[in-house]
């Protein structure tokens, strides 16, 4: 006769083994891991405690009554990432498919009502076929449910989302409420419906990877914001973005011990090109800034005219938008426009400060950007911008034209400290352009109009193109040289440290959709 402990035990051994060795043979076939292991890599050893382990599903239906397996295909529980208080579920794939069951789905509500109410981060690990067909409308109010969390999180605490397998119709929409999407390549998917279903209704033949992958999302559609190789690099990197973000809404990130020396860094003299058409990676210059190694970029292959990311710099954590000369001359577009306002919001979410670089010729022209809507899309960055609390530090490093300017974190939109490096252009369009609508008449009457150009546009460029007439008014705290930018935003970043905003009183604003 067992005793009631060797039953409990036998119990809890059988939920581990999920959907049973087999499965578990095959989800290593596919060079996955299982839902326990990869708990086990992202939790502090020994700090993870299940919750949840013994729950089964309700279903009797299709025979399903003979199917039970303890935890009902997903994982829940919480525990501690370098020391800090997590929550995790991680769908179990060897279990149904790891389809939302409505037990699966109240499991995972419980852990987020939990992590709401104890202001910490949600980590969802998702691999899952979908909604259990089984439970019919029972497992759609599941993920109803989910989807209500994940507004009510939203702002409230970091919810990251690991796509680690297929994620098709409701089972993408979590994810995409959530503030960080990583997929997984060759291996994940995300789409509303899969490939069979869209041949039947619009007669295109096209794969998974093509239609859903962690390429196409990190390239074309930005759904995802981060893509690994593997598990195991899929889960450091959830740790990593860990790392730069505070428990909640009501908390700052963990600031890193870091000693003061000579924090002038002449490499940054000789970055930016003299001539103005001429390209650079504005990542030299974040890397010039910030503390060694400590840039992390979001979004890196979707809309590469803008580069947004977290750093540190002495040891606190920023986030940074910047205008990326390398691709489209650095001018903002729909894409680039949406993915810094995003990243915007987030860190104004988590009170973390906001470091903006700008070189920024404008905003991209032509039929296609006027049809899909840069002026809503635009709108987007310049609402974001304007919106956020936090501290606000702007550098122009080369040029700021036009509507562009204004949208790029400028003083009066509310950044708390404008800088500008001694080449930086402040103007309503480039000397070339302005000359051309200024001096029309004048230039069409001259003997040689193009001499008379180059005359004109010398002329203008002496007036302008500089930071100065921008400096006398104010809209410029300081000029500076670009060896002094780090030494500048450390006490910058310091002073600004306890700021607080006033808004006005409502329920929420209208950001442009």
């Amino acid at each position: 006769m067992k005793s009631k402990v060797e039953i409990l035990r036998e119990k809890l051994e059988e939920g581990k083994l999920g959907g049973g060795i087999k499965r578990i043979e095959t989800q290593h076939k596919k060079g996955k891991l299982t839902a326990r292991e990869r708990i086990i890599l992202l939790m502090d050893q020994e700090s993870f405690e299940e919750i949840g382990a013994l729950v089964i599903h309700r279903t009797k239906d299709f025979g399903m009554d003979g199917q039970l397996y303890y935890g009902d295909g997903v994982i829940t529980g919480y525990g501690t990432v370098h020391g800090r208080l997590v929550y995790v579920f991680a769908q179990d794939f060897t279990v149904f498919g790891g389809a939302l069951s409505e037990t699966h789905a109240e499991k995972i509500c419980r852990i987020m009502d939990m992590a709401m109410k104890s202001g910490a981060p949600m980590i969802g690990l998702n691999d899952s076929g979908g909604a259990r067909i089984q439970e019919g409308v029972r497992s759609l109010g599941g993920y109803a449910d989910i989807f209500y969390r994940n507004v009510q999180s939203s702002g409230v605490i970091p919810q990251i989302s690991a796509i680690m397998g297929p994620c098709a119709g409701g089972a993408v929409y979590s994810p995409a409420m959530t503030d960080f999407t990583i997929m997984v390549e060759n291996s994940s998917y995300m789409f509303v419906t899969g490939p069979n279903v869209v041949k039947t209704v619009t007669n295109e033949e096209v794969t998974s990877e093509e239609l859903g992958g962690a390429s196409t999302h990190s390239t074309k559609s930005g759904v995802t914001h981060l893509t690994a190789t593997n598990d195991m690099i899929c889960i450091e990197q959830v740790k990593k973005l860990l790392s730069y973000m505070p428990q909640n809404c009501e908390d700052v990130a963990p600031k890193l011990q870091y000693h003061l020396g000579d924090e002038t860094r002449e490499v940054l003299e000789s970055i930016v090109p003299e001539s103005a058409n001429q390209p650079y990676d504005i990542r030299s210059v974040i890397d010039g800034i910030c503390d060694i190694d400590s840039f992390f970029e979001i979004h890196k292959e979707f809309a590469e005219n803008i580069v947004v990311g977290f750093a540190r710099i002495a040891g606190r954590s920023i986030g940074i938008v910047a205008n990326q000369p390398m691709s489209l001359a650095g001018v903002l577009d729909i894409k680039s426009s949406v993915k810094g306002a995003r990243f915007t919001r987030f860190c104004d979410c988590f009170n973390i400060p906001l470091l903006v670089l700008v070189d920024v010729p404008g905003f991209l022209p032509g039929t296609d950007q006027e049809w899909n809507g840069i002026i809503t899309n635009g709108a987007k960055l310049l609402y974001a911008l304007s919106e956020a609390t936090v501290p606000r530090v702007t550098v122009i490093t080369r040029k700021a034209y036009g509507g562009a300017y204004d949208v790029m974190n400028s003083k009066h939109i509310g950044a708390d400290m404008n800088y500008a490096w001694p080449n930086a252009e402040i103007a309503v369009m480039g000397a070339k352009g302005a000359s051309e609508i200024i001096f029309k008449n004048e230039i069409a009457a001259a003997e040689n109009p193009a001499k008379k150009l180059l005359e004109k546009e010398t002329e203008y460029a002496e007036l302008f193109a500089n930071p100065y007439t921008a400096a006398e008014r104010g809209f410029i705290d300081e000029v500076i040289e670009p060896r002094e930018t780090r030494k500048k935003l450390i006490k910058t970043f310091a002073m600004l440290e306890n700021k607080v905003a006033k808004r006005p009183r409502k329920k929420h604003g209208n950001i442009p959709l």
